[in-house]
């Protein structure tokens, strides 16, 4: 009899397990988006008379990890289970920079970072992220460290630290704007999913705005000379 009560509870146990599971919310995945403009024009993109290296590009150890990060306070940090990135945030970030200055600088000839690659290239950029995540209810930040190099010389042409905060804009739940409700004053799985899309977009602008300042500045950069050895007559 002992033996078959124990049975009977295992098997209520598991059922419990498996109706917990059934009731899981499923994951949402994200990715960040190039600009507009960009996106709509990249494959069109052939050549260039700029050839640029970008990467390798470090990010915090908080920020690797494959569920999305939002700054609750000063020191705390949510890590939203469902919402999810695609891939990784680092690589994400290094293909939609790669997409933005392409469309900016109007070349094709972007190469990524760890590469086994040996093209010459005009110019190498690298960074560190200090911060890249959103605020509930807020805004979205980026914070960026990042040098421009004359790769055949490894001489530091430009450096900067930069900061961006883009506002986080809520999108609607419905064709009319409406948002989804909330039960009992908790946000909803459609709420959770909606603040999310919102903060990722958020951002893509605030990594839309760092391409910009990135490209105004090569554009003001002359193009390094090749050291002495690789020019004719030598």
């Amino acid at each position: 009899m002992k033996y078959s009560i124990t049975i009977r509870l295992l098997i209520l146990l598991c059922l419990g397990l498996l109706s917990a599971c059934a009731s899981s919310p499923p994951s949402r995945f994200y990715v960040l988006t190039p600009l507009p403009e960009a996106d709509s024009r990249n494959s069109d993109i052939r050549g260039g008379n700029l050839s640029i290296g970008i990467g390798p590009v470090v990010f915090p150890q908080f920020l690797d990890r494959p569920q999305l990060v939002v700054r609750d306070g000063y020191n705390r940090l949510d890590l939203e289970e469902f919402n999810r990135w695609g891939g990784t945030l680092q690589d994400d970030f290094l293909r939609v920079w790669g997409q933005n200055l392409g469309h900016l600088l109007d070349t094709s000839r972007i190469l990524i970072f760890p590469s086994e690659s040996r093209a010459p290239l005009d110019f190498r950029i690298t960074a560190e992220v200090v911060n890249f995540e959103g605020r509930q209810g807020g805004e979205a930040v980026l914070n960026v460290r990042w040098a421009v190099m004359d790769p055949r010389l490894e001489q530091t042409l430009a450096s900067r630290d930069d900061l961006y905060r883009c506002p986080i804009q809520s999108v609607p739940a419905d064709a009319g704007g409406a948002q989804a409700p909330s039960v009992g004053g908790l946000m909803t799985t459609a709420d959770a999913g909606q603040d999310s899309e919102a903060i990722v977009a958020a951002m893509s602008r605030c990594l839309g705005r760092f391409s910009r300042d990135v490209a105004a500045v090569l554009k003001g950069l002359p193009r390094p000379m090749p050291p002495p050895s690789e020019q004719p007559g030598y």
